[in-house]
């Protein structure tokens, strides 16, 4: 164990973080030259970085694939420099409003046919826009780094950040034109040594008089707006426009659409069947580039469960088409999910590991199965978690109040299932289970919880980020039987059984520990060889009294946050346990929602006794990740699995990481020679931050001494409840910041 850590380094430290996996061959990708996809990085790595920004440029070209292409918006100050700015009103990424010698500069301009007010770069000198700082112009970004990075003429782009190639956009060449500045005079005029190999425009009459004029290697591109707005040329919408695809190949040589124009999506945000355009306009021989990609974006479709690779395999790797290239504002995430992704779903899983094998994959353990897809802990959320290549699926085990054993999430059926609209008169207070009122199962008896139905509420939904709600309502409850019986036929390498609140569910009565014990033997897993028993727990005297049963694994839960732990406390768990569950939180260090460290000494400390070291809960949504994560639960995976490195992953989605363990790019010991997706650089991020930017760091977790690992005889029918379960107490050392949940 642990052998995966200074392995990742070392390469990290030869390839700078972004080489690995080889080019598939040429004939798999159904591209019109059968390449392979590009990526284009829209205002560089904008969804990290202030758009346009010479550290999002030179990220993008840093992190992605080696051939990516830069994005520019071309836009004109009042002496005709040509800059990359990502929107007509100045204002809306940059700090020039509130800027003293520019606050009183803004005014009113007509642009298609409407009077916006704003600031415009026609209304500065190039000396002038060169001083203005941009800044994160979406919300759900981080904000970090405003201020910090100015404006870039596409002159300086091309000289600092020396890309391979840039695609120039002009998006309003009417406008620029209405006040005496050209855009094809500027494209026409550009210096030979500028890689410029791409120029679209939404605008008809630019593209049609630029054709024939470009350097032979430069491609004109038709850009498609939505489908309801009018092109100001020929005076008729997109939407008609797109009809007539004969027609933009007579000068263009391809399209950049908006991916809904490739695969719509109903208002109940699921996909619908793909269009024909890309067969289409293939047939007529125009390359077809996709635009709009976020991993951050909230109304990603829900076919995606929230994982931006997923999209983007929806579009270069069907057994229909494949778009030419994506343009999007994540380019590493896409490079991820061309180079390491695709061609892939037939590939079988990387090998576990074990105590031989250095460089294996950690466990794929399910959260309550697929919860991230089907309500929790139902029969459609364990075949999915199944089918989405999971090693060991989990059985958190409650009881009902006639002692029927069965899987759920929690005791409190309020938080994950109907129960709230036909028992609402049984909410009521146990302090020794939450600070909450709740309905609880061994209030109801199993009857009763029979009627109710699985209720899928997601993490963010308030956020309007509902998983799945299709399925909202969907599946059924298993009994812990029914559970066994269905893990023993399916292909798994195990089952984790979940146990919390003994003691006090020992004060109703109900002996749960007894119940899993019989239950266990009964299926004859007291005795199994081929999938292995998990009895997860944070009550060590439930995991010693699974100490009689040789073949389960015992792993102790640690349900607060630590940054270390004390050789005493390592002695104190391995007797008890051979695993250990972190939090994420305790798995890397976390200043808000940025890393700035790795908990290096904890886990070493952990693996050097023998103690395996699981981390969870993985969940794909973005506003779950920290900023280092780019997004992409791909990279906290990776992160996970190399940088940590975790022996276990505890996730809502195993789809997610199942894909990146069929990936060679999950190998970092195979040979390099393209790209990677790679762990992520802990405190990097914090370390670029503007100046005063970050709040106050919050005090550090505490080390876990011995007095938190409680060490008591498990009452058999105590009259009042002996320990409160961690989840619930205070942490052991004060307050502390706790915003990447675990």
């Amino acid at each position: 164990m642990g052998a995966r850590y200074p392995l990742v380094f070392l390469i990290l430290l030869l390839l700078h973080g972004a080489i690995a996996a080889s080019d598939p061959p040429a004939g798999e990708w159904l591209t019109l030259n059968s390449r392979r996809p590009r990526v284009i990085a829209r205002g560089g790595f904008s969804g990290l970085f202030p758009d346009s920004s010479a550290i999002a440029f030179s990220y993008a070209v840093t992190y992605s694939v080696p051939d990516v292409v830069l994005f520019c918006d071309l836009q004109f100050s009042s002496d005709g420099v040509g800059f990359c700015i990502s929107n007509l009103r100045l204002d809306n990424s940059t700090e020039i409003a509130r800027m003293e010698d520019f606050a009183s500069r803004g005014s009113t301009y007509q642009v298609n046919g409407q009077d916006v007010q704003g600031w415009f770069s026609l209304d500065f000198k190039s000396e002038e826009l060169h001083q203005i700082g941009l800044i994160q112009n979406t919300p759900s970004r981080s904000p970090i780094f405003d201020g910090g990075p100015y404006l870039m003429s596409l002159d300086n782009v091309v000289r600092t950040v020396q890309p391979h190639e840039i695609w120039v956009n002009v998006e309003y060449d009417s406008f620029f034109r209405e006040h005496g500045l050209s855009s094809e005079d500027y494209i026409l005029g550009m210096p030979k040594e500028f890689p410029v190999t791409w120029v679209s425009s939404p605008e008809v009459a630019l593209l049609k008089s630029l054709s024939g004029k470009l350097r032979n290697n430069t491609k004109i591109i038709f850009r498609f707006l939505t489908e309801d707005l009018v092109e100001p040329t020929t005076k008729i919408t997109y939407g008609e426009l797109l009809k007539d695809l004969q027609s933009i190949k007579a000068f263009a040589s391809g399209i950049l659409v908006p991916k809904q124009y490739i695969w719509p999506m109903n208002k109940n945000g699921y996909l619908e069947p793909s269009t024909s355009l890309v067969k289409d306009a293939h047939a007529l021989g125009l390359e077809v580039y996709a635009s709009g990609f976020a991993n951050d974006d909230p109304c990603m479709s829900h076919n995606y469960s929230y994982d931006p690779n997923a999209e983007y395999l929806n579009f270069i790797d069907n057994s229909d088409f494949s778009v030419d290239g994506v343009l999007t504002d994540y380019p590493p995430t896409a490079s991820g999910a061309i180079a390491c992704l695709a061609h892939t779903k037939g590939n079988a899983l990387a090998s576990l590991g074990n105590e031989t094998t250095d460089g294996s994959r950690p466990l794929i353990i399910t959260h309550d199965g697929a919860s991230g897809v089907f309500p929790g802990s139902t029969d459609l959320a364990y075949q999915q978690a199944v089918k989405d290549g999971a090693d060991i699926i989990d059985c958190w085990v409650r009881m009902s109040k006639d002692g029927v054993t069965f899987c759920l999430g929690s005791l409190d059926l309020n938080s994950s299932t109907t129960a709230a609209t036909t028992f609402l008169g049984k909410m009521t207070n146990v302090d020794e289970i939450q600070n909450k009122s709740g309905i609880f199962s061994f209030d109801l008896s199993w009857n009763e919880i029979q009627t109710l139905k699985p209720n899928l509420i997601g993490p963010f939904s308030e956020s309007a980020m509902d998983r799945n709600p299709a399925a909202k309502n969907a599946g059924k409850f298993m009994t812990l039987a029914a559970f066994l019986d269905y893990a023993k036929a399916s292909n798994i390498s195990g089952i984790l059984i979940g146990i919390e609140h003994a003691a006090y569910l020992a004060t109703r009565g109900l002996d749960v520990v007894g119940a899993v014990s019989n239950a266990l033997t009964k299926f004859g897993y007291d005795k199994e060889t081929k999938q292995v028993v998990l009895i997860q727990s944070e009550d060590p005297p439930v995991l010693s009294a699974f100490k009689k049963f040789p073949k389960f694994k015992r792993v102790y839960e640690i349900e607060f946050d630590i940054t270390d732990i004390s050789k005493p406390s390592v002695v104190e768990i391995s007797e008890l346990a051979n695993a250990v569950k972190l939090r994420r939180s305790s798995a890397v260090q976390v200043d808000g929602f940025y890393l700035t460290g790795f908990t290096h000494a904890l886990v070493e400390r952990l693996h050097a006794a023998k103690i395996e070291v699981y981390v969870g809960i993985l969940k794909n949504e973005f506003m779950s990740l920290a900023f280092d994560y780019w997004a992409d639960p791909m990279k906290e995976i990776a992160t996970d699995t190399w940088a940590v490195p975790a022996d276990g992953l505890v996730t809502d989605f195993p789809a997610t990481a199942a894909a990146y363990f069929r990936s060679p790019c999950s190998d970092m010991e195979q040979k390099m020679s393209y790209y990677t997706i790679s762990p992520a650089e802990a405190g990097t991020l914090v370390r670029m931050a503007s100046y005063g930017a970050l709040p106050p760091s919050p005090p550090p977790a505490p080390v876990l001494e011995p007095a938190d690992v409680h060490h008591q005889p498990l009452p058999l029918c105590p009259s009042e409840p002996m320990f409160r379960t961690f989840r619930c107490r205070m942490p052991p050392k004060g307050e502390y910041n706790t915003a990447a949940d675990g």
